[in-house]
Formats: structure tokens, C-alpha cells, sequence
């Protein structure tokens, strides 16, 4: 699904509570919501959970997304990972301080920040290049097609702990190859 497709689902939601749209938006977003709500942390139930109550939040203000302010997806991931803080909490759990979901899941921003991001995800895609084979195998699982550190072990008949530290070294490269970009 494109962007523009999905923005399109939205906005008929909102216009006119189209049902076929909303079905086809929650099969296409619904497991990636729940896949990336697993990514932080979350167990397979309770991510199921903050997806469902993400896309109902969608179907009740779906005349709130605006697409000249971030695209339908940026849109969905931040209202899943406002569900999830908003779960944490009522559970009286911490939250992590360096919630690396508010790192995938940027809130709505101005159009000249768009260009900035657009500028960064091409910038990230050259840098996956510099990254070991090993590293690369499971960033792409990760977060390319949307599996959980679990599964990806399973998958390369690794510990989970390795996969861990594959996906935390490769993500330290390019977040310290991104800083460098930036001074």
C-alpha cells in the first residue's frame, strides 16, 4: 500500500465512515502496528491490544490526519506509541527514558521537515550499505519486514541475545554516522 493510498483510506473514513476503507487500512496496518508496539518491548498480547484501540482511535479521528502534515503511516505509528505510553502508565510501569519508538515513530511535522526526513531515510539507506552482513540480516527482519527479535532468532538459528546486539550495534552506527551528518 503507498502512501497516498492509505491517506486516501483515511480521508474516506472521515468523510464518510467508509467501512471498506477502514477494513482495508487495519489488514494492511494492523500487524505492522502490532510488530512495531512488540519491537519496544511489549508482549504479543497487549500489542495486539494497542494496535486494535490505535485503529479504532483512527476510525474516530480519522477527520484529524491532515497528509500535508506527516504521511498516513507517521500518523498511525504515533498514535500506536501513544497508546503504548498511555498503557505503561496506567500500568504504573517506568518508562524507558530513551524510548527508541519515538525515534521510528516521529510525531506530525512541518513540511520542511518532511524534505529533512526524506533527505534522512535516503541517508540511512546508504549507510545500511557500510554495515556488516550480519548486521544487515537483522535490521532488514527487523524492520523491513516487521519481525519480532524472537522470530528473527528462530529464523537464523541464533541466541536472542545475539540478535539483540546485532540490531543495537548497527542502530548505534547509523544513529552515530547520522549525528556526524548533522554538526
Amino acid at each position: 500500500m503507498t502512501a497516498d493510498e492509505a491517506a486516501d483510506l483515511i480521508e474516506a473514513i472521515a468523510a464518510r465512515q467508509d467501512r471498506a476503507a477502514f477494513a482495508a487500512l487495519f489488514r494492511h496496518f494492523a500487524p505492522r502496528l502490532k510488530a512495531f508496539v512488540m519491537r519496544g518491548g511489549t508482549d504479543a498480547d497487549t500489542a495486539q491490544e494497542v494496535a486494535q484501540e490505535a485503529l479504532v482511535m483512527v476510525w474516530r479521528k480519522a477527520a484529524s490526519f491532515d497528509r500535508t502534515r506527516a504521511s498516513a503511516a507517521t500518523w498511525l505509528y504515533t498514535i500506536a506509541r501513544n497508546k503504548r505510553i498511555d498503557l505503561l502508565r496506567r500500568g504504573a510501569r517506568p518508562i524507558d527514558t530513551e524510548d527508541w519508538l519515538a525515534v521510528y515513530a516521529p510525531e506530525p511535522e512541518a513540511a520542511d521537515k518532511s524534505v529533512l526526513a526524506g533527505q534522512t531515510y535516503a541517508r540511512v539507506k546508504e549507510l545500511l550499505v557500510g554495515l556488516s552482513e550480519d548486521q544487515l540480516v537483522v535490521i532488514q527482519k527487523a524492520f523491513f519486514e516487521d519481525k519480532t527479535h524472537t522470530v528473527i532468532a528462530e529464523e537464523l538459528k541464533l541466541p536472542l541475545g545475539t540478535v539483540k546486539s546485532r540490531i543495537r550495534l548497527a542502530l548505534g552506527r547509523l544513529r552515530e554516522a547520522l549525528e556526524k551528518d548533522e554538526t
